[in-house]
């Protein structure tokens, strides 16, 4: 690990680390600036990621590659409607000695990517959602506790709902971030192309280690903030709940439900994360706002009748900031 003499030296080479971060990805990955950004957002705060694309944007390999510059363990879990929890988080099988012996799932690993959440029944989504929360699983009344830093990823098809088990709001809540993966630029796609169909393979080089995260995780609460950007942050979220007296006649109108107390926690973690990032020691508004999209778009729920008038939820809370 690399020592720091104070948190003051850590905070201004954390910019640093994580642009060097960023260049390591770039080698493999092409492009998805933001998508990289909010999976590292969430890894130093601790949190866990929803990511929506269509197939074959390299969702795999992007959180691949982050765990071999983070130098961290990694497992892709593949959903499908017939996977139990235990296929998830271990069994305890009998040994030659006739004794029982805890035998570790996939969900035993740093960094776990959940390929298409919803294809899964609510009880295997339970499974995985409790460990996201606890950090341990319970199999035969024993907790077992998984390894730090821990982070999922769990990804979900847009496109073909037939045959899917949507995550309900209350667990779709327990993601810090929902992030949008589009399509490359032409220019991109190019490179793209150009760099898979050859014969040269780019291997990042590893820039931090898993005590060096944990060290940075703890650093990131540690950043103070004014209250300014608190209230900031909170009447925010108070602004997207539907008959509250901050609510908008754009919201009461179009939103069922609005964000929950948790979407005012991360709007705070997530604008400490960024401040460092951009070499600021404590947050401002702007850092709240730049992260507001990702942990509001899956916090908010749409009536009808903003369906049947075609309203956008990004425009909405592009109207709310």
């Amino acid at each position: 690990m690399t020592n720091y003499n104070d948190e003051i030296e850590a905070a201004n080479s954390f910019a640093d680390d994580v642009k060097k971060l960023k260049e390591e990805i770039g080698k493999v990955i092409i492009g998805q600036h933001d998508v990289i950004n909010g999976v590292l957002t969430s890894i130093f705060c601790q949190g866990h990621s929803l990511l929506e694309g269509v197939p074959g944007l390299a969702k795999t390999l992007l959180v691949k590659t982050i765990s071999e510059t983070l130098d961290l363990s990694f497992n892709r879990i593949q959903f499908t409607p017939d996977l139990m929890p235990s296929d998830i988080t271990g069994s305890e099988i009998l040994d030659e000695n006739k004794n029982f012996r805890f035998n570790k799932g996939p969900l035993f690993a740093n960094i776990v990517l959940a390929d298409e959440i919803n294809r899964t029944p609510p009880k295997t989504q339970a499974a995985l959602l409790e460990a996201m929360q606890e950090k341990t699983v319970t199999v035969s009344g024993q907790n077992h506790k998984l390894p730090e830093p821990f982070y999922v990823l769990a990804t979900q098809n847009p496109i073909e709902n037939e045959g899917t088990y949507p995550l309900p709001e209350a667990q779709l809540d327990r993601f810090m971030f929902k992030l949008k993966l589009d399509y490359p630029s032409y220019e991109e796609e190019i490179e793209v192309v150009k760099n898979t169909t050859s014969d040269k393979i780019e291997i990042p080089n590893k820039i931090f280690g898993a005590k060096e995260i944990i060290y940075f995780q703890n650093l990131i609460r540690k950043v103070p903030v004014a209250d300014n950007v608190f209230e900031y942050a909170v009447s925010l979220v108070n602004k997207t709940r539907p008959g509250n007296k901050l609510a908008s006649d754009n919201i009461n109108k179009y939103v069922s439900f609005g964000a929950g107390p948790r979407a005012s926690q991360f709007l705070i973690l997530g604008a400490k994360c960024n401040a460092l990032m951009n070499n600021k020691f404590s947050p401002d508004i702007e850092n709240v706002q730049s992260i507001a999209n990702e942990v509001l778009r899956h916090r908010i729920l749409l009536n009808y009748k903003a369906e049947a008038e075609g309203i956008l939820l990004e425009e909405l809370i592009k109207k709310l900031l």
